[in-house]
């Protein structure tokens, strides 16, 4: 069975720092892509960047780029999402999905998905 964890989400105050981890366990997470979406109350969800096979990075937000970055760790089998400089704007439920062939930034391509981890932002 193909499943998504995600953990690090929290609390952080306006310039902080945070590391969330997707952690995938029934299937080999470095043969899939893995992109990032999020959800701020009231709000559609949105897809944020992903990560191909081959790690190539996309952003699907330009309000991210300088501060956020994907990255794997095969041996564990993860992928992690740094944020950095993060912003109220930021304060979102974050999800990790994974599909094959290409990153795309409309979640409805993406099969499976995790639960979902909280970021709030505020000082």
């Amino acid at each position: 069975q193909l499943q998504l964890l995600e953990s690090g989400g929290g609390l952080v105050q306006p310039g902080g720092s945070l590391r969330l981890s997707c952690a995938a366990s029934g299937f080999t997470l470095d043969e899939y892509v893995i992109g990032w979406f999020r959800q701020a109350p009231g709000k559609e969800r949105e897809a944020v960047l992903c990560i191909n096979s081959r790690d190539r990075i996309t952003f699907f937000r330009d309000s991210v780029k300088g501060r956020f970055t994907i990255s794997r760790d095969n041996a564990e089998n993860t992928v992690y999402l740094q944020m950095n400089s993060l912003k109220p704007e930021d304060t979102a439920v974050y999800y990790c999905a994974a599909r094959q062939y290409g990153c795309l930034g409309l979640g409805g391509y993406y099969p499976y998905w995790g639960q979902g981890t909280q970021v709030t932002v505020s000082s």
